[in-house]
């Protein structure tokens, strides 16, 4: 229940922020904080109201940053709950950490503290920087943890980074958080000084006093919000809950950009292994772990495990050669769809054959064996460590502890992934994706890379977030398909009883046009398609304006560019020729002086991107951005769906096509007085029977449909 007080709490912070800023008051604003207020208060007295989760889809233009935080800061408060705030991105996150939560505890009268938490991987490791300077760039540990996948820097280029890195930090002018190094550092550079949880030997480490990363987990303690982004989340929940941030019974969550969220889950639960490169690691393994008896030749547990596991590698090789050559001998290379570089068989209903199956069998047994052995050996590594009296130096037993618990990490992942190849999949309902990657395995040959995923996160949110968290705000500007939230409580796994909003904006919708020009071409004819996009361009372009044209597919992009007139050519800025953030910087210069800039961009320029004003007044959509037929993992969730008596193509691409228009069409207004058109050049809105569905979900601009 909301007290009374809670309630006047939060309107008389409403008040003391909009007079201090200025602001007027918004009504879709007002609506959210009420809607917010009242769903957190179901937590732990919900008298049979249903969940207390809530999903707002609000646009661009709400104030979603200050409803959320003045709502649910002092509902959280008064319950004794963790706020946590997670994004999708970092600059949002950036944001709400710098400048957000800032103004609004200065101005809305609130009292609280906020943390950012970020994991390991983006904090520098002292002890393997420490291990590297003393070894003249020698590994920190004695074996990285997926030497097949990252390769080590040149030792010329990164010692003077980590020299310099290794001053910054002892005259503390340099906190060891990656996002916070003045300069860009390669990911191998920076991959060999920092760890994860599987490398990390936490407390006993001899630094620890010292860690950047337990240095910030610490300050969460006494935060009362904690901003973080969705992979931490996931990440966290997958430990356990807890093992970084508050425990989820104690948490109260709120998802900006929610949109991203299951798809974030969905790449979290997904498993794979690459056939030769784990093969690699096995053989790279045995050899280290002869070196670590010899270190280690007093804890005679220790040694006995693993000269115990030493000829279990030799089985494990000979398992994954025989699934090797029964995909070689079962797979023709006709058989792999998609584009070159991204070929794949998939099996259809997630149904692995008898003869892999029985191969996955054996593997998750020996690679669970081979799991549990190396954790004892972790475990006794982690006494000698609690010793007073130790023989060894302590940086190699931690550099040993390290690169053990890496081992864990990577037989855990393997008996993860054979194990979801060891049953059928009949009967799992929705089933699992699974299939093969073709990859280059290295001197020109092909290799296969084995990997399974769901198809939806529902059941993994639903177990490990929905059900655990004390309550939570998931709140996006596109939330809603086909103007239904079905979408996302498909893919998401949210009660159903929670609670389900739209909030209005306050732009007036009247200030843009929505265009379908005539064209004689349909996208069902690819070149024609192309083609008529190149002649029409230059009719409807405004050579002294700031346009933005959002293409499905680099190759169309690349040709409609080739077909444009050098005037307009000029003029151009075309994704992949520069960072995202140097081209929107580049043109936002040309506009600033006056001249006209196009940028030609694809998805990733469909949402994010905040060009206000003169930045933006057209935006070009090339075509319906129905998926890319080539995702195992959608393959495999149209195919359940037409499995069940469904429509796939009306269930699944038409909704998540819909979506992407009003994404796309959101970077056309950005502030109130932002005016301007959006024009579809895709003549299927009007000629196909989805296409009203699409048009009706879409704000309510002008229409002119020609």
């Amino acid at each position: 229940m909301l007290t009374h007080a809670v309630k006047e709490v939060i309107q008389q912070a409403y008040r003391k922020m909009l007079e201090e800023k200025s602001l007027k008051p918004r009504w879709g604003q007002r609506v959210m904080i009420a809607e917010i207020a009242k769903t957190l208060s179901r937590i732990g007295d919900n008298n049979g109201e249903g969940e207390p989760h809530c999903v707002i889809e609000a646009g661009t233009g709400t104030g979603k940053t200050i409803a959320y935080s003045l709502a649910a800061i002092p509902v959280a408060k008064a319950l004794k709950k963790k706020l946590v705030v997670s994004t999708a991105t970092i600059a949002l996150q950036e944001q709400f950490v710098f400048k957000d939560l800032p103004d609004i505890r200065q101005h809305s009268g609130l009292s609280f503290s906020f943390a950012l938490a970020k994991g390991r991987r983006r904090y520098i490791c002292l002890s393997k920087l420490d291990k590297l300077m003393a070894g003249s760039g020698q590994q920190a540990s004695p074996l990285p943890l997926y030497p097949d996948e990252m390769s080590n820097p040149i030792e010329t280029d990164a010692m003077p980074l980590y020299n310099n890195m290794l001053s910054e930090l002892a005259a503390g002018r340099w906190d060891g958080d990656r996002d916070n190094w003045p300069d860009e550092v390669q990911e191998n550079v920076w991959f060999g000084v920092t760890t994860d949880h599987a490398q990390c030997t936490g407390r006993r480490c001899a630094n620890v006093s010292q860690c950047a990363f337990f240095k910030a987990r610490d300050d969460l303690g006494d935060a009362d919000v904690i901003v973080t982004n969705h992979d931490l989340v996931l990440a966290d929940l997958g430990l356990g809950g807890g093992a970084i941030l508050p425990e989820p019974e104690d948490t109260i969550y709120i998802f900006d950009e929610g949109h991203h969220l299951p798809e974030k889950a969905i790449n979290h639960f997904s498993t794979f292994c690459r056939l030769t490169g784990t093969q690699q690691w096995l053989e790279e393994i045995r050899q280290q772990w002869i070196t670590c008896a010899e270190h280690f030749s007093g804890q005679k547990s220790l040694t006995r495990q693993l000269e115990i596991l030493a000829p279990q590698v030799a089985d494990i090789k000979q398992g994954l050669t025989l699934v090797s050559s029964f995909l070689s001998e079962t797979l023709e290379v006709g058989a792999f769809e998609g584009r070159e570089g991204f070929q794949h068989y998939r099996f259809r209903h997630g149904l692995v054959p008898e003869q892999l199956q029985t191969a996955a069998r054996t593997l998750t047994n020996q690679f669970s064996d081979m799991a549990d052995r190396l954790g004892r050996v972790s475990k006794i590594i982690e006494d000698v460590l609690d010793e007073d009296s130790m023989a060894m130096e302590r940086s190699d037993i931690e550099s040993w502890s390290a690169a053990i618990g890496a081992m864990v990490n990577r037989a855990g992942g393997n008996v993860d992934l054979w194990s979801e190849y060891s049953h059928t999949g009949a009967g799992d309902d929705p089933p699992k994706a699974r299939w093969i990657n073709l990859i280059e395995s290295g001197a020109g040959q092909l290799g296969y890379e084995l990997r399974c995923s769901p198809i939806l996160a529902a059941e993994n949110l639903s177990k490990d977030l929905w059900r655990r968290a004390s309550g939570s705000v998931v709140t996006s500007a596109t939330l809603t398909a086909l103007n239904s939230f079905d979408r996302f409580k498909l893919r998401s796994g949210i009660p159903g009883d929670s609670v389900f909003s739209v909030v209005p904006s306050p732009f007036n919708y009247e200030n843009a046009l929505f265009t379908v020009p005539a064209m004689d071409c349909d996208p069902g004819d690819p070149d024609a398609h192309t083609e008529g996009i190149g002649e029409l361009l230059p009719k409807i372009v405004d050579s002294k304006a700031g346009t933005l044209i959002l293409f499905s597919s680099r190759k169309q992009m690349l040709a409609v560019y080739d077909l444009l007139p050098v005037e307009l050519r000029k003029i151009t800025l075309m994704q992949g020729e520069f960072s995202k953030q140097e081209t929107l910087r580049r043109h936002r210069a040309a506009i600033d002086a006056d001249d006209g800039s196009i940028i030609f961009g694809l998805a990733s320029f469909s949402e994010g991107v905040d060009l206000p004003g003169r930045y933006c007044t057209h935006v070009i959509i090339a075509k319906i951005p129905f998926a890319v037929p080539d995702s195992p993992v959608e393959s495999a969730l149209s195919e359940w769906v037409d499995s069940k008596g469904g429509n796939a193509f009306m269930e699944i691409s038409v909704p998540d096509a819909a979506l992407r228009i009003v994404q796309a069409s959101g970077r056309l207004l950005r502030s109130e007085e932002d005016v301007g058109h959006v024009s579809l050049l895709d003549r299927r809105v009007v000629t196909r029977r989805y296409g009203r569905a699409i048009l009706d979900s879409l704000p309510p601009f002008r229409r002119d449909i020609q």
